[in-house]
């Protein structure tokens, strides 16, 4: 029987970045661009010798057929249908056979209980792939590389990566077999997931200590990783060390090197490596375009942009959902959402090219500029497009009927979305728990929160600084005092914003000795004021005629590196220019 080696999530992300503003500065670069499935057997004798299934039914069917069967088959044949239900990731029955199995008198076999293991880890329930590891001591079965590699994978599936490396110095330590590259590849994803670069490169080493040679995937996942995190000066290192050894870079390796360089605005990095890419023979792929599209866009320059999409069509490949929701995005972000429409518009008329995200697009750049009748008309549209709305769609729509000010049908879309079965999130009752208190509808704001509260969901400093600014403007300090000096029992921090909330609420109650108080509480608690919280009190001051401690404030604020802002300048212009100034500000006038 051959090998059972479970499937590697060695994937790469194909979910990158922006920013590449070249393409017509370098026309050169331009130039560089310019069966049916077979149907179950019928023959019993064939069924049970290929064991072939393509779906659930079929496998029950064999299996019954194997279970009839006097001498019955021997483990090899049934673990094959096993295989064959977990390649259709029926994992459940797999299990639920493996169980018959065992009632029958059919003793699982190494192969056995590593599809076994894999089904558990594929349904999350690691603890019982580890059970089914102690099956194979008991049973006197000595697990295989395969079986190892599959508990690695599914704890790294998992985002449990100490656990996968543990299980991986226990394979190395016990003895039990040697790991292969499936091994060290799957563990240094593991640690890139988790942004331990450091450790995947140390793993590299260790391969080669251990008689594996690294290969494309292991040097492309480190590479890619270190990209993400704008590490690319060790990503090109590692990128020359993997041409040194002989082993050839590919499409996803470029790609990653690609996008990690226009992360940091390289562009002329960025036009070498796409030189050089295709002086080795190896040509941009959806992912590459994608990839320039969005960057192009994300700098402003959309007609730079749309040239490169006509050129992916020239060249016969296809734009996807991803290379016109980027465009959109451009052309939202340019504030010209005629041309976004019309983007919009020729994603619907491909059929499935057109999804919600695209949709969101669209509403948020409709909903940016103050247009909501027509954001709601595309909302009203996903239903006969059979597309569901969900949070991002219903948060972003009720952030746009607030900006305008009508609350109310913020609110009934608010209604609407839990009736539709979509769960707001805590952005959501962000949204609105702003507007209601920003409208001095502060009754609605508390009953809101209880709801967040009766929902359990986890109150953040955002919802808590919405909630305090909310009574300050309503002139219920001890209220706002109340909610403020309680969070720190809640296990919130304060942040500067929450602290500049409550100072203004201080120096609009004319409680400047508080809001002093609370001025220095912050530097102490390790919170730094910034220039709006130093604007703020300076105003305070100024508006409560205390210019002296105003001046020193400004002084202050001067030393840390802000400056005043229009408002502040306008008050001091103000307080200048009348005919009786206030001593302590005479120092401003030969400024």
């Amino acid at each position: 029987m051959p090998k059972i080696i479970p499937t590697c999530a060695s994937s790469y992300s194909r979910c990158r970045t922006r920013g590449m503003p070249f393409l017509h500065s370098t026309p050169p670069l331009v130039a560089l661009f310019h069966s049916q499935s077979p149907k179950p057997t019928k023959s019993r004798e064939s069924q049970l010798g290929k064991h072939r299934v393509s779906n659930v039914e079929d496998a029950l069917k064999v299996f019954d057929e194997m279970l009839q069967r006097r001498p019955l088959p021997s483990v090899v044949r049934f673990t094959q249908i096993l295989a064959q239900l977990a390649k259709l990731k029926h994992y459940s029955a797999v299990l639920s056979l493996n169980r018959q199995m065992g009632l029958i008198g059919i003793a699982s076999d190494t192969y056995t209980l590593t599809i076994v293991i894999n089904c558990y880890c594929h349904l999350n329930h690691m603890g019982f792939s580890l059970s089914v590891l102690g099956q194979f001591f008991k049973s006197g079965l000595q697990p295989n590389v395969a079986t190892f590699n599959t508990l690695i994978n599914g704890f790294v599936l998992q985002n449990r990566v100490p656990e996968a490396a543990r299980l991986f110095s226990k394979m190395v330590g016990g003895g039990h077999c040697q790991p292969d590259v499936f091994t060290f590849n799957t563990l240094i994803k593991g640690f890139c997931m988790i942004g331990n670069n450091s450790a995947a490169f140390q793993l590299l080493g260790k391969m080669e200590e251990r008689g594996c040679k690294p290969n494309i995937v292991a040097f492309n996942t480190i590479i890619d990783s270190h990209c993400k995190d704008t590490l690319v000066d060790q990503a090109l290192k590692l990128f020359t060390e993997m041409i040194g050894r002989g082993i050839a870079p590919d499409v996803v390796t470029y790609n990653s090197l690609i996008q990690g360089v226009c992360k940091l605005g390289q562009w002329k990095e960025a036009t070498r490596l796409l030189n050089e890419m295709v002086s080795r023979g190896i040509f941009p792929d959806v992912f590459t375009f994608n990839v320039l599209v969005d960057a192009l866009c994300k700098e402003g320059m959309v007609v730079e942009a749309k040239s490169v999409v006509e050129m992916m069509i020239q060249r016969g490949i296809e734009p996807d959902t991803i290379t016109y929701g980027s465009l959109m995005d451009g052309y939202c972000l340019q504030g010209e959402m005629d041309k976004a429409k019309q983007v919009f518009d020729l994603t619907v008329s491909k059929g499935s090219m057109v999804n919600v995200q695209c949709c969101n697009i669209l509403i948020n750049g409709y909903c940016k500029g103050k247009k909501i009748d027509k954001a709601y008309k595309i909302f009203k549209e996903m239903r006969h497009m059979k597309l569901v709305p969900n949070t991002i769609t219903y948060t972003t729509l009720i952030d746009g009927f607030c900006k305008v000010g009508r609350i109310q049908e913020a609110e009934k879309l608010f209604s609407q979305m839990q009736g539709c079965g979509q769960h707001p999130n805590i952005q959501t009752y962000a949204v609105l728990l702003d507007a209601l208190c920003s409208n001095q509808q502060l009754s609605k704001a508390i009953e809101l929160l209880r709801e967040m509260k009766d929902k359990n969901l986890e109150l953040n400093i955002v919802i808590y600084s919405i909630i305090i600014q909310g009574l300050c403007k309503a002139g219920k300090m001890d209220s706002a005092i109340e909610v403020f000096s309680g969070l720190s029992l809640k296990g919130v921090q304060p942040n500067v914003r929450t602290y500049s909330i409550m100072i203004h609420g201080f120096c609009k109650a004319g409680l400047l000795n508080e809001a002093d108080k609370l001025l220095r509480e912050m530097g102490e608690k390790g919170c730094s004021p910034d220039g709006w919280t130093y604007n703020i009190i300076i105003r305070g001051l100024l508006n409560n005629n205390d210019a002296s401690r105003a001046m020193g404030l400004i002084q202050e604020m001067v030393e840390s590196g802000f400056s005043a802002d229009a408002s502040t300048m306008e008050l001091i212009a103000g307080l200048l220019s009348k005919d009786i100034v206030d001593p302590a500000l005479l120092p401003l006038l030969n400024k």
